[in-house]
């Protein structure tokens, strides 16, 4: 219903912030490392929004990016993953690390995330991964022809183009994307990174 909301910060405390907006206050429930990186009581500011609607509750979930509401959205579709905590997993885990884990097999560091322990790991790893075969293929089938990178390096690229795609985005547009990255010194995560900011804008 809401893709995003727009206006004045008057309450920043743990766990949500209210925005004004309209004469509207939204109370809406974020990481506490995306209420740090919002402005100060009386700014004005952007959140992109998810509702979450129950038989006894209706509630909205913020974040500053879409990079972390899509990976929002993939931990809720996980077996077991209720939003609180996906919302407390974002706090600790950027969408680009948290990509990186999902297509390398890391259950390592996903094993450390608060409310997620060896099991869990195992499943997000088992389900994102089996849903991104799933969307790789519809995406090949529907586009044969696709843009050929010049980088050398297609290891690298091969896992930050897998790792975009668990973020929902598609090879093409990842691919246009990292067309202009210079991904020679660069680590996956970095790509990742750089894509990212390409494809937000």
């Amino acid at each position: 219903m809401y893709a995003y909301i727009k206006g004045s910060l008057e309450v920043k405390t743990t766990g949500y912030v209210v925005i004004e907006s309209n004469g509207i206050g939204y109370k809406i429930f974020m990481s506490e490392t995306a209420i740090e990186k919002l402005g100060e009581i009386g700014s004005i500011v952007k959140v992109h929004t998810y509702m979450r609607v129950r038989e006894d509750d209706i509630s909205l979930f913020g974040f500053n990016t879409n990079e972390e509401l899509r990976m929002f959205e993939l931990l809720l579709s996980v077996s077991g993953i209720g939003a609180k905590t996906a919302i407390t997993i974002l706090s600790n885990i950027t969408p680009s690390s948290f990509a990186l884990a999902v297509i390398s097999n890391d259950v390592g560091t996903l094993k450390k995330l608060p409310g997620i322990g060896l099991k869990s790991a195992q499943r997000v790893i088992l389900e994102l991964r089996d849903k991104l075969k799933t969307e790789e293929a519809v995406s090949q089938e529907e586009n044969r022809e696709e843009i050929k990178l010049a980088i050398k390096d297609n290891e690298k690229v091969g896992e930050a183009i897998s790792a975009l795609q668990v973020l929902g985005y598609s090879r093409k547009e990842i691919e246009t994307a990292l067309e202009k990255v210079d991904t020679k010194e660069l680590s996956v995560e970095d790509i990742i990174r750089k894509g990212l900011n390409n494809l937000a804008r």
